[in-house]
């Protein structure tokens, strides 16, 4: 099978597809500060990365994968104090993944996989809540939650660790998909921040500078490699791939056993 990019087929050719075999995969990102050397779309270049891997591997197994345009601004709250951040609210989140899981729905498209890459707590608060309200009709949203350690367990020890924002783990994705956008003078120069955002927001902080992120990363940002992340950027193709087989398995199992499909949840 072919993996396929929305903005670039006419919709003769979206038609014609065998819709029983299409996943939409669609990219989820932010404009948002991520430190003095990284681009304020680094969220949009590792969700496009991670859903281009995970088409794909799906192709791979046998659906024909759609990548749709990613979703370029999302609710970002801890971030919004600096230049060039956009915050949106999380209303408008929840409003369009309904109306895009809902389109595809009427089109004929069973399932929609999000690749998401802005963790920001707000932001991934409304993409569950798009995933529990689902659509009428709708394709049914498959979420594979990086904040959860189901999937996070798979990732590189900085990301783990929460010390994860514009340090090594997103450094490196970003050298090894867009390495023109990428300060290297200041990469290399920029001392390592070792503050967790997890345990940041455990104790109530709800901006980065309350966190410790004076300059809006944390991690070692220094470290990162190109090699490092082609390698992460594989691992999260994969965890596109299964989750949707693990819910298309899942739903067949239930509507064998004659219950329908399961619209409106997630694979997470």
């Amino acid at each position: 099978m072919a993996v396929h990019h929305l903005r670039a087929m006419t919709w003769p050719a979206f038609e014609a597809l065998d819709l029983g075999k299409v996943v939409a995969v669609l990219p989820l990102g932010a404009i948002e500060a991520h430190g003095p050397h990284l681009p304020l779309g680094t969220d949009i270049v590792i969700a496009e990365a991670m859903a281009q891997a995970g088409a794909e591997r799906l192709s791979s197994r046998g659906y024909e994968a759609v990548v749709l345009p990613a979703i370029p601004v999302a609710p970002a709250p801890f971030a919004a104090a600096f230049a060039g951040t956009i915050d949106t609210s999380a209303d408008a989140t929840i409003a369009i993944l309904v109306g895009v899981a809902g389109s595809l729905g009427r089109a004929g498209v069973r399932t929609l996989v999000i690749a998401n890459a802005h963790h920001d707590p707000a932001h991934v608060s409304a993409i569950r809540a798009a995933v529990a309200k689902g659509a009428a009709g709708g394709a049914t949203i498959v979420f594979p939650d990086l904040t959860r350690r189901k999937w996070a367990g798979r990732l590189t020890d900085e990301f783990r660790s929460g010390a994860c924002h514009a340090g090594r783990y997103e450094g490196s994705i970003v050298l090894a998909a867009a390495p023109a956008l990428v300060d290297r003078g200041r990469l290399a120069t920029l001392p390592a921040n070792p503050r967790s955002l997890v345990d940041a927001i455990r104790r109530g902080e709800t901006t980065f500078a309350e966190a410790g992120g004076t300059e809006a990363y944390f991690g070692w940002p220094a470290e990162a490699t190109a090699i490092e992340g082609r390698e992460i950027i594989s691992r999260l193709g994969d965890l596109v791939a299964d989750a949707v087989v693990e819910h298309i398995e899942n739903r067949s199992t239930t509507d064998t056993d004659g219950a329908g499909g399961r619209n409106g949840t997630s694979a997470s």
